[in-house]
């Protein structure tokens, strides 16, 4: 695997990356929260998980700016 020369600013600045984060914190979320509290219906985190994929799919699509 080679990553490309501008490696650092790709993962600073690209959305696909950010969207890919958030929805590993809303996958966390869901397993998490039930613990705590139990005032959001289920699948709730799954389904923003789904949107916050999708759209990083569509980011990654997307040219960006460096």
């Amino acid at each position: 695997m080679i990553l490309l020369p501008n490696w650092r600013a790709i993962l600073k600045r690209a959305w696909s990356i950010r969207l890919m984060l958030l929805a590993g914190l809303l996958t966390g979320m869901e397993f998490i929260l039930p613990m705590v509290s139990h005032s959001l219906p289920d699948g709730v985190f799954a389904g923003l998980s789904f949107l916050a994929v999708s759209s990083a799919l569509i980011a990654r699509l997307v040219a960006q700016k460096t």
